[in-house]
């Protein structure tokens, strides 16, 4: 064996095994890491408004919450199948039928341990190894983890804020290479808040169709939309891979539950994949779960939306007196994106001096923007309007 191979050196000495080139070379998640600075200043006794994390601060809703306790106690903890029970993927297909308009068999449903795992499958599915995914930059900062896991290439596809931070249909074909297989969209997006028109969307399709690749649209935050209704990209295109979960809109993040709608020939390859993977979803929040499309849940949720409308506007009234300039006004979600210029040219370096000294967490947006980060930071407004005017306040004092 030569010296020069570090895999197998690792194995005969005292070191631990080496890793792979995955597990050498991802990143960091930066928001949990400013989490826990903040977590560690809080266990120091100081007073930290969390902006940070994209965690709705809503309970889980009581109907929710309550079947779940009834499963637990009927001992419903056993395996279901992979990709879901028939009774959740029903409520999931007449949710789309009721909210949409859209015709959806169940069949083509599979219920997933989140929204990661349903982005798992579809590049399990759809990409092979050194293949290339185009994803929007800024985007979800986990996005391009799911695609190295995969031994596939992520490949950052810059948006400007003059299109709302969302690709064009002629971004789209000039990325487009010889080995590129896929584009990853969001709608509304993490982090800009901002959503994908249907015309727009309608032409990426077109335009991905003919370089005979694959769509993958996460909508875990389209329910969560403030100025107009979005209708699911699954209501126009059914050979697009739409991604949802139950953590944002139904405030149930710990409970790990999220789904995909597939093509009708992506049905068996997929739960193949998931009997393997995953081998099913938790089963006591499978059951929880269809009590979140109950008319009475339903009502709790739609004032939480208009609450979290109420808030984004606050804070873009408020922005801009802090040097903080929204340039693509969100839609939707719960996020805002903006440019920090005006205080430098490293977001990391000043959400770090605005922990330390406002006691306030956001997130740089380096985690989410590998080529602009640096120029921009999210801010998650999940908390209550007082105390969201008071991280004002705090901000005022360091930015003003």
């Amino acid at each position: 064996m030569s010296a020069a191979d570090p895999s197998r050196a690792s194995l005969e000495g005292p070191s631990a095994p080496a890793l792979s080139a995955f597990g050498r070379a991802v990143e960091p998640f930066r928001v949990m890491d400013i989490l826990a600075r903040a977590q560690a200043a809080e266990r120091a006794g100081r007073d930290i408004i969390h902006l940070e994390v994209g965690e709705p601060d809503f309970p889980t809703p009581p109907a929710v919450l309550r079947a779940g306790e009834l499963a637990l106690a009927a001992g419903d903890t056993r395996y279901t199948p992979a990709h879901g029970t028939r009774e959740l993927r029903e409520a999931i297909a007449a949710d789309y039928r009721r909210r949409h308009q859209a015709e959806i068999d169940p069949e083509r449903v599979v219920v997933t341990a989140g929204a990661s795992a349903a982005i798992l499958l579809a590049l399990a599915a759809g990409v092979n190894p050194g293949e290339e995914v185009l994803l929007p930059d800024p985007g979800y900062a986990c996005n391009r983890q799911f695609v190295a896991a995969r031994g596939a290439v992520p490949v950052g596809l810059p948006v400007a804020a003059k299109h709302a931070f969302q690709p064009t249909a002629e971004a789209v074909a000039q990325a487009w290479g010889e080995r590129t297989r896929a584009i990853l969209l969001g709608s509304p997006a993490n982090p800009t808040g901002t959503r994908l028109s249907a015309d727009r969307l309608a032409a990426i399709v077109d335009v991905v169709r003919a370089r005979g690749g694959l769509v993958i649209v996460d909508e875990i935050y389209g329910q969560i939309l403030f100025d107009e209704p979005q209708r699911s990209a699954a209501a126009f295109h059914p050979d697009v891979i739409v991604i949802n979960s139950f953590s944002k809109y139904f405030a149930m993040t710990g409970w790990r539950l999220g789904w995909m709608v597939v093509p009708q020939m992506w049905i068996d390859p997929v739960r193949r994949i998931a009997q393997n993977l995953f081998v099913a979803p938790a089963s006591m929040a499978q059951t929880a779960a269809v009590e979140a499309f109950a008319p009475e849940t339903e009502e709790i949720l739609q004032r939480q939306v208009r609450e979290l409308q109420t808030r984004r506007e606050v804070l873009l009234e408020a922005l801009p007196a802090l040097g903080l300039e929204v340039q693509a006004r969100p839609d939707g979600a719960f996020y805002i994106y903006a440019d920090c210029t005006a205080h430098g040219d490293d977001s990391e370096a000043l959400c770090a001096r605005i922990l330390d000294e406002a006691g306030v967490a956001l997130t740089p947006g380096t985690d989410f923007s590998p080529s602009a980060g640096q120029r921009y930071l999210r801010i998650a407004y999940t908390q209550r309007e007082p105390r969201l005017r008071e991280a004002l306040d705090r901000l005022a004092s360091v930015l003003a």
